[in-house]
């Protein structure tokens, strides 16, 4: 070897930490991405986004210029001043800014138009990079067009296939430690005013943990790390997407370790405050050395996530034998002994590197495998950026051959597939970097082929984004719907230890026919400040607002339940308009629930019989007759006691006297209200078959409650539900099962969140006022080990409760204490205390007797919320089909966001079994927090209308329907 990188236009100066070879041109020779970390120190660029401006363009002195990304087009081998690597990073729109710090770049074709894209992963506060070939030569930067949220100061990076089904995954680590004592030890998140800061300033949703980001297929990626196991591996650095025991998935590998814990909140708040006093006393500067001398410095275990094929993984590190604590960074894998499977090298910071030989082979001798090597052309020997696919039956699994990953490193050019126990395979597929095919037909397994470049068999399929053979159920139409916006009020300022939002949970919507033209009109409430907003339908199938001078003066209430039922007996539909949110205190007059009166015409006035004042956020309104005398009495079930999260609210049963004049009986004729908990949903329902149905309520922290009408009151019905206590968003009814009797449809929290719950480790929320000074605290556990860990870090319970700072002088201590450490036990049995042990969206079909039978739906379901939900027949097989949609934006940064959702449409397969369908081949997508969905007709065909918090509602036409189906 001869040292000429100078001549070749390859002698970056810069603090480069990765550099990726690729044909990104497709013209047969391999370009060069140089990955290069800011000279800035990052404390001195005050979070500012100069993202456009190229490194060589700063105003700061040359020494610091150096750096920024550079992406150099290889224009064949230097000759007399010409050739060799020529910067394009600007003209192919490349950012190379001095506020990149990039750690990780991984190539992969991720839109599947068979040109390479690139994935950079970036430290502190900038944004990760995607870049999209646009198959000219230049890309464009798309990555808040095709995720919802990545980590925060991104590590490194890698891109496979992970569930098989031709399309990448984007694997990224942080520093999230999964074990207790570290994650108290060393963590502090990202408060909510830095989150609103970096939005402000373009750095989109960031947050501390690892992501792996699902493809989706359609230009987007659903965020699934907590619900997949991945989302804590502790301060984390390479990340590789590799078979280890040949069951034909893809298992992760994360090299862990930090030499000095820089972030060590015991040093942090000790020694690092008492050599800064030091030095202000002094007037003398400690030197660095010594500083560094005193951070601890822990050596901790690497992490396996085996692959169950389902979306989710299981740490298997000890077991597969990763046992020895290190400070590992980089990693790469390959045959290195030839025996079939994936070997790995680790480099360790001030150690040895480990080499890990692999014994699948041993372990697992019934998984079979094939080996793969290609021989590429002169300018690209190895063929660098193929794509190769082996197929069995309907069953794939895909490579692409990029071997710069993960952090700092390069795998092995030879591909190992994993088969499982198939002891064969129907053909190999290589697609060539210059789009050309070879298939090789049944290739022998458990040994190694080579294939060659020049042996193609015509013209790879360009496969970008193409949906399905068949007609979409749905079709986006445009709407002339106004967005609601909501305002500036955020609840975490206003409520110590909140960790979620509870003002923006609307906007909710109504359908009815108002003014007796057999057209739907629609009502839309608006959040706090912003008027809600009446449509009637014209006969052209438009709608025009109306109503204004009725709703206009009452935007300062916030709408939060919308219902249109009977009021007054006079056959038309009035209006009931509940208030709630949490700007306003408990009690406010602006908590006022409202009821507007039509006068059958369309035309609606504020009842001059207010209903009585509750105080409460509401949640929801049910118009029943729980006492048989022929008019609509009203169930009113409360969200929240504003700026109080978790402590129970009041809800109301109302008597109607058949005029529109209601009275609060909720003591005499519903006392079991008070079982409720934060309501967040409710239904009437005939669940037993009989002449009267039942009201099921649902809740956060609680389960389904059920009360039938008897003698004149609303009684408990003895359920099996009350096993199932979650955080239940929506409820819908319907026979999915097709037995003749309703069945329950639950929309829940889903599993991809932080924490979770099982019915023998169930998460908590103790309310109560802990020390004593009259305000009212809430704390919530997850189980560790069998016992009640608070999720809260140390600084943000002490700062709520500074009675505890002596009692848990440091983050080590505090990390070994369960709330029964905290506090004395004649406090905690003063505590309301709700448990959260199930939080799958199910269906719970009824048995009968109270007895349900919980059926979740689809993983895909379990990626986020479900808020709303329609039950219909969309295909015409006689069986009733879902349609859901969700997500929740309002959390701390600490719990990330619940954005995964996309909007599900689920085929009835009956017994309670439903088949999620792709969103780009059912035709329903939707991006955003949606909070309801609603049918409505316009000119002889369904829709159904979506809303969405703080945007422009959406509108989907069905593109079949039958009404005697439909529901």
């Amino acid at each position: 070897f001869s040292e000429r990188a100078a001549e070749y236009g390859l002698n970056e100066d810069g603090y480069t930490t990765h550099a990726a070879f690729v044909d990104y041109d497709l013209d047969g020779d391999l370009d060069c991405y140089i990955l290069n970390n800011s000279f800035m120190p990052v404390n001195t660029l005050n979070n500012s986004n100069n993202r456009e401006l190229y490194a060589k363009d700063w105003p700061v002195k040359d020494f610091l210029k150096g750096g920024g990304d550079k992406l150099l087009r290889n224009d064949g081998p230097p000759l007399n001043g010409s050739g060799g690597f020529v910067d394009v990073t600007k003209q192919a729109g490349i950012y190379g800014s001095l506020i990149g710090f990039g750690l990780g770049i991984t190539v992969g074709d991720v839109n599947g138009d068979l040109w390479p894209d690139l994935y950079v992963s970036n430290d502190f506060y900038e944004r990760d990079y995607l870049y999209i070939n646009q198959g000219n030569g230049t890309f464009k930067e798309e990555i808040e067009q095709w995720v919802e949220h990545m980590s925060l100061a991104s590590m490194g990076a890698d891109m496979a296939d992970i569930n098989n089904d031709g399309w990448p995954e984007i694997f990224t680590t942080e520093m999230l430690p999964s074990e207790e004592t570290r994650l108290k030890a060393t963590t502090q998140f990202e408060n909510y005013n830095v989150y609103q800061l970096h939005q402000e300033r373009g750095f989109y949703h960031q947050y501390m943990q690892n992501c792996l980001q699902l493809n989706n297929k359609n230009k987007t990626f659903s965020e699934i790390a907590y619900y997949a196991g991945v989302a804590a591996s502790d301060w984390s650095w390479g990340a590789l997407m590799f078979d280890a025991d040949n069951d034909s998935w893809r298992d992760i590998y994360v090299c862990n370790g930090i030499y000095k814990d820089v972030i060590d909140q015991d040093f942090m708040d000790f020694f690092a405050d008492e050599v800064v006093q030091k030095m202000a006393l002094t007037g003398r500067k400690e030197q660095i050395n010594e500083v560094i001398s005193r951070m601890p410095s822990v050596p901790i275990l690497n992490k396996a996530f085996r692959n169950t094929g389902k979306l989710q993984f299981e740490d298997k590190g000890l077991d597969w034998g990763f046992t020895t604590p290190s400070f590992s960074n980089g990693a790469a894998y390959g045959d290195l002994d030839n025996d079939g499977d994936l070997d790995l090298v680790v480099n360790n910071v001030n150690q040895e590197a480990y080499l890990y030989q692999n014994k699948a082979e041993k372990v697992f001798p019934d998984h079979h495998h094939l080996s793969v090597t290609l021989k590429g052309k002169e300018q690209n020997t190895f063929a660098i950026g193929s794509k190769v696919t082996a197929y069995r039956g309907s069953e794939q699994i895909n490579f692409q051959l990029n071997p710069s990953r993960g952090f700092q490193s390069s795998v092995d050019y030879k591909m190992v597939f994993g088969l499982g126990r198939n002891p064969s395979i129907d053909s190999l597929v290589v697609i060539w970097p210059d789009k050309t095919q070879t298939t090789l037909h049944h290739p022998s397994v458990d040994t190694t082929i080579q294939v060659f470049w020049g042996k193609s068999s015509g013209l790879a399929r360009n496969n970008s984004m193409q949906i399905g053979t068949e007609a979409p159920l749905f079709q986006e139409v445009a709407c002339n719907f106004q967005a609601s916006k909501e305002d500036a009020f955020i609840d975490f300022y206003q409520e110590g230890l909140s960790f979620r939002m509870l003002s923006r949970e609307g906007p909710k919507a109504a359908v009815a026919d108002l003014n007796g033209d057999q057209l739907d009109d629609v009502f839309i409430g608006g959040p706090a400040g912003v008027p809600g907003r009446l449509y009637l339908q014209t006969p052209a199938g438009s709608f025009a607002q109306s109503g204004r001078t009725t709703f206009d003066p009452d935007s300062i209430f916030e709408d939060t339940a919308i219902i249109f039922f009977d009021v007054d007996g006079d056959k038309d539909p009035d209006l009931f308009v509940g208030s709630g949110g949490n700007h306003q205190p408990p009690g406010s007059r602006f908590m006022q629930n409202r009821l507007y009166i039509n006068d059958g015409k369309g035309n609606f006035s504020r009842s001059q019989q207010p209903l009585p004042l509750s105080g409460f956020n509401t949640a929801v309104a049910v118009p029943l007759d729980f006492d048989g005398d022929g008019d609509l009495d009203l169930f009113v079930g409360n969200r929240s006691l504003p700026g109080i999260y978790g402590a129970p609210p009041k809800h109301f049963l109302y008597e109607n006297d058949g005029k529109g004049n209601f009275r609060d009986v909720t003591k005499d004729a519903a006392p079991d209200f008070n079982l409720l908990g934060m309501v967040t949903d409710a239904k009437m329902v005939n669940l037993v078959g009989d002449a009267r149905p039942e009201l099921v309520v649902v809740g956060e922290w609680r389960y389904p409650h059920i009360f039938e009408i008897k003698g004149g009151k609303l009684v408990t019905v003895k359920s099996n539900l009350d096993e199932y206590s979650g955080w239940w968003y929506a409820l819908q009814t319907d026979d999915v099962d097709g037995d003749g009797d309703q069945d329950l449809i639950l929309g829940n929290r889903g599993e991809n969140f932080y924490f979770s719950g099982t019915k023998e480790n169930s998460a908590k929320l103790w309310v109560n006022d802990f020390d004593g000074n009259g305000t009212i605290d809430k704390i919530m556990t997850r189980s560790v080990h069998g016992r009640d860990m608070p999720i809260p870090m140390k600084k943000e319970l002490t700062s709520q409760i500074p009675s505890l700072k002596k009692q848990v002088l440091k983050h080590a201590d505090y990390a070994q204490k369960s709330i029964q450490d905290l506090f004395k036990k004649e406090i905690l049995k003063k505590s309301v205390v709700m448990e959260g042990n199930y939080f799958q969206s199910a269906v719970a079909l009824n048995n009968g007797n109270g007895q349900f039978t919980m059926m979740p739906f689809p993983a895909e379901v379990q990626f986020s919320c479900v808020c709303g939900i329609w039950c219909g027949d969309l295909n015409g097989d006689g069986l009733n089909d879902l349609v859901m949609a969700g997500n929740d934006a309002g959390f701390m940064p600490q719990f990330s966001k619940l954005d995964a959702s996309f909007g599900h449409t689920l085929l009835n397969k009956g017994g309670g079994n439903f088949e999620w369908m792709e969103n780009r081949s059912s035709g329903f997508f939707i991006r955003g927090n949606a909070k309801t969905l609603t049918t409505l007709q316009i000119r002889g065909k369904k829709y159904l209308l979506a809303t969405l918090n703080g945007e422009k509602p959406r509108l989907f036409r069905f593109e079949y329907w039958d009404d005697n189906l439909a529901k």
